[in-house]
């Protein structure tokens, strides 16, 4: 990788926790208030307050999952009309394996979820295997919902889900959820819920919430783990080359689903030399607590726990550094933002951390005088 320099002066970047005890939390997601809700893979979503977790959970789905390995509760996302509309959407396992996509809403107590408000928009299969469901859910800048799902399973995509844009495995999913049940945008490219194809496990993915790029973290197979990048305004349809490639290197080109296929290549990439094994992707930095982090994209490896900021230069290439680490191996699980922007990384062993550039600002110089 090539390296930036944060800042002139040493820079420190640290995790402070915030909150301990939870039960494999793989998720950390705001409301646009004060609270973040936090995503037990498990079958809970708790509320942290801003000084504790809340004894109640805001919703419980432990009856209707598969857990755990890479099954479960996965991903959760409130609807940007939220605040008027109550409704929220999440991602779990159902009891068969399925990938499943429910949308709930809120109750008269705005710390509680109505459980009898389930609706569910969609369910994909995923009995064959048990690994690679994806689990990622975000709403894009347009309003539309997007839905990480991996490619089903197995080694090398065996299904050969990945690179075929007719299949929902192995992509990423856009669909308009603003009616009673949901709708295929018009202009989604395939004419179904596909909006990008060629990813392997897509976890996790997210749009910049100031020029609304969307920037994913796909797990590789053995060799490679790799940085997906879309800017913000182009049409979907791009083919980010899972299983023909991993990462930037040739994988399975002899597939005939890879032939004379247009790939769209990772803008970063790092080996599995050290330990590393699965890439969990993150955030852009964009709140105001830490002006030196500005504009850098944090994102880790679960294996090592390293934590890595990347930056898009000027040239359009992207450079990135390790910054910290999580304090156990084997457990970063995911990134979450807060409403005004802040970051943090969830631990699942239980803990969640805020993340925070301790480095004293540079001291001001004096113009000499003569």
């Amino acid at each position: 990788m090539v390296l930036f320099a944060l800042s002139a002066s040493a820079q420190q970047v640290v995790l402070q926790p915030i909150a301990t005890g939870l039960s494999s939390p793989v998720g950390l997601v705001n409301a646009g208030d004060s609270r973040m809700f936090i995503v037990e893979q498990t079958g809970r979503i708790v509320i942290y307050d801003g000084t504790h977790v809340l004894a109640t959970p805001f919703l419980d789905v432990t009856s209707l999952i598969s857990c755990c390995d890479e099954r479960g509760l996965l991903g959760l996302a409130f609807d940007p009309h939220y605040a008027s509309n109550g409704r929220l959407f999440i991602d779990y396992t159902d009891r068969n394996g399925s990938v499943t996509i429910a949308r709930y809403n809120v109750s008269s107590d705005s710390n509680v979820a109505d459980s009898s408000s389930a609706n569910v928009l969609l369910s994909i299969d995923h009995t064959a295997f048990s690994n690679h469901n994806g689990g990622q859910l975000q709403f894009g800048p347009d309003g539309d919902l997007y839905i990480g799902v991996g490619d089903g399973g197995g080694g090398g995509d065996p299904l050969r889900t990945a690179p075929d844009p007719t299949k929902l495995l192995g992509k990423i999913l856009r669909i308009d959820v603003s009616g009673s049940s949901y709708a295929i945008p018009p202009d989604n490219p395939f004419g179904n819920e596909v909006w990008a194809y060629g990813l392997r496990n897509p976890w996790r993915f997210s749009f910049d919430r100031s020029s609304g790029d969307l920037i994913i973290g796909d797990v590789g197979q053995d060799k490679w783990e790799e940085v997906d990048f879309q800017p913000a305004g182009t049409p979907g349809g791009r083919n980010y080359g899972w299983h023909c490639y991993e990462a930037t290197h040739p994988y399975n080109p002899g597939d005939p689903l890879c032939q004379g296929a247009t790939f769209t290549m990772p803008v970063l990439e790092y080996s599995h030399d050290g330990g590393a094994c699965a890439i969990i992707g993150g955030y852009r930095y964009h709140g105001a607590k830490n002006p030196r982090l500005h504009d850098l994209y944090f994102y880790g490896d679960y294996c090592t726990g390293a934590i890595f900021a990347a930056r898009q230069m000027s040239d359009g290439t992207w450079s990135s550094q390790q910054v910290t680490s999580i304090p156990d191996q084997n457990s970063l699980s995911s990134f979450g933002q807060d409403a005004s922007g802040e970051l943090y990384a969830v631990d699942l062993n239980g803990a969640i951390y805020r993340i925070v550039d301790t480095s004293a600002p540079p001291a001001r110089r004096r113009a000499a005088t003569h």
